[in-house]
């Protein structure tokens, strides 16, 4: 008698595409407005000055300038100088 566990659905997925999330822009890089800096999932990364958050938590230049990361309060915050 065979004890091999049925395997059920998750042995039959194939590989998925990878969802290209990550940093865009990195610090003292130019940015203008409308650029996307970082694509997350969650808020890893929290909006400052001259920056916003999408609705799938991707944050983006609303203004031109110098990208900066901060520390503050123990969070990671996004500025543009």
């Amino acid at each position: 008698m065979a004890h091999t566990k049925a395997g059920g659905s998750t042995r039959q997925k194939g590989n998925r595409a990878g969802k290209r999330l990550g940093v865009k822009i990195f610090g003292g890089q130019k940015v203008s407005p409308g650029m996307i800096l970082v694509r997350q999932k969650g808020s890893i990364f929290h909006p400052s000055v001259g920056v916003k958050m999408g609705r799938d938590f991707s944050l983006y230049a609303v203004k031109p300038g110098v990208l900066k990361f901060i520390h503050r309060q123990g969070k990671q915050f996004l500025t543009i100088e």
